[in-house]
């Protein structure tokens, strides 16, 4: 794998906000309640493997392995994987929550189909090709397994939102932290998903809130969406 040089650069900058709920990172524990929720209502995750891709600084990872899921959190960005570490160890979550500076790629070979549940939230618009991502994330999930990915579209709505709006009139997450190049519209990675095996089974779109930091699942699907998919039982 390729990795995206400037958009791990761009992550280990910030590295030490990441626990900061008004720092630039504050949307990530805004929205990070729908997101487990998300998870946790369509499949079981005390007492499962799974591994969060791009976890950064763990806002996610501790929170699922709060709710008693064995959980791996991976990052290419060193500087944030070492916030995560030391923020586990201060949460005294340490001894279920555990992080790789690596990416799901490069972890195929070492782990193969090792987790019951793989999630990607807000992680495929940073990286250099969607797809050879979401062949990782099917790769490493068992069979009868879930995948989770959310993103964002490339809609004309998603970039006035997210780029214009979070990153220049609100100044709510630092400026270049999105390329609308890299948006990716949910067909695609549906599309993605099914040349990777997987079997998509919802689509869902939510809303977020810049001014009352409010986030909430909705039917629109412009700006940010969350997509489940399984692995079918090997044959």
């Amino acid at each position: 794998m390729v990795i995206d040089a400037e958009e791990v650069a761009k992550f280990d900058e910030i590295a030490p906000s990441w626990w900061n709920t008004d720092s630039e990172v504050s949307p990530l524990h805004d929205i990070n309640p729908l997101r487990v929720r998300f998870v946790a209502d369509r499949v079981p995750l005390r007492g499962k493997e799974i591994l969060d891709v791009g976890c950064g600084g763990g806002i996610l990872s501790e929170r699922i392995g709060l709710m008693g899921g064995h959980v791996t959190g991976i990052d290419p960005a060193k500087r944030t994987i070492q916030v995560a570490k030391l923020h586990a160890i201060e949460s005294g979550i340490d001894n279920r929550v555990k992080y790789l500076c690596t990416t799901a790629e490069d972890l195929v070979s070492e782990k193969g189909e090792s987790f019951d549940v793989v999630i990607a939230m807000e992680t495929l618009e940073h990286v250099l090709d969607p797809a050879e991502t979401i062949q990782a994330l099917a790769d490493l999930c068992k069979p009868q397994g879930s995948v989770f990915v959310a993103t964002i579209n490339k809609t004309f709505q998603a970039y006035l939102l997210a780029i214009v709006a979070g990153e220049y009139v609100l100044n709510a997450i630092p400026r270049g932290t999105h390329d609308y190049e890299k948006f990716q519209r949910p067909s695609d990675i549906a599309r993605a998903m099914r040349s990777a095996g997987l079997v998509v089974k919802e689509c869902a779109g939510f809303s977020y809130n810049p001014f009352t930091r409010h986030a909430q699942l909705s039917n629109d699907i412009n700006v940010n969406y969350v997509i489940h998919a399984e692995k079918p039982k090997a044959n």
